[in-house]
């Protein structure tokens, strides 16, 4: 027999089967919530931050996407100091990396750009990092421009959950943080990539996309990936 919990977002009363997150919880109630490492489909880590919420009795933020709904819980989603929360948590992902939308493939197809529009994020007050990193492109059909990753880490969980290769992981902490193939090796060269493409489909902004793609070209389709396969690919990249 399932349990039902009671709990208000946002001065809404919603039921939520138990085990359910609060952003699953919002979601079937229209409630919307900003997001960018969730993908469904793919494990929750946390990692982004933008779907923090307050929670009554909590002394801090708590991602909604990792907290299970409690029976009583009061929950704020939408309020002035989650709004200038999750605006500098965007505001801080432009910084970390080197994102020029204007030349970017996935102009006007980008997350991270849609969130800044979403949340007033029209110039940025933090002074910027500039990192020296590269782009590997030695892929036959892919590439990837760390410029523009933000370590969302879709990559990684749709490669090892989905696709059962796990050739994708972290390397270093910080700012120094970078996603890899197989502990560093050119992508082009990795003995575990099938070249399935479902890390590029899932990723939020342009920092993995198909090659032949042109500036505004690269759009993404993250929701039907469970069966995606390989057979768009057969062909090689776009000419």
């Amino acid at each position: 027999m399932t349990t039902v919990h009671t709990l208000t977002i946002d001065g809404t009363e919603v039921a939520a089967a138990d085990g359910q997150t609060v952003l699953e919880v919002a979601r079937e109630h229209g409630i919307d919530i900003p997001t960018l490492c969730h993908l469904e489909g793919l494990s929750d880590i946390g990692a982004c931050r933008l779907c923090c919420v307050e929670v009554r009795g909590s002394g801090k933020l708590l991602p909604a996407c990792v907290t299970r709904a409690e029976e009583g819980m009061q929950v704020s989603a939408h309020s002035e100091l989650l709004a200038e929360y999750r605006r500098t948590i965007v505001e801080m992902l432009f910084v970390e990396r080197n994102h020029i939308c204007s030349i970017c493939v996935a102009n006007n197809h980008c997350e991270l750009q849609d969130l800044a529009q979403d949340l007033g994020v029209d110039h940025l007050d933090l002074p910027a990092v500039h990192p020296d990193v590269g782009v590997d492109a030695s892929h036959a059909l892919f590439a990837i421009d760390h410029n523009r990753c933000v370590m969302c880490t879709r990559c990684v969980r749709v490669c090892d959950e989905i696709e059962g290769a796990h050739t994708w992981d972290v390397r270093g902490r910080g700012l120094a943080a970078r996603v890899v193939t197989d502990l560093g090796t050119p992508w082009g060269t990795s003995p575990t990539c099938t070249s399935c493409g479902k890390c590029v489909q899932v990723c939020p902004t342009g920092a993995l996309f198909e090659k032949g793609r042109s500036v505004a070209e690269g759009a993404k389709h993250p929701r039907p990936f469970l069966p995606y396969r390989k057979l768009i690919y057969e062909q090689g990249p776009r000419s």
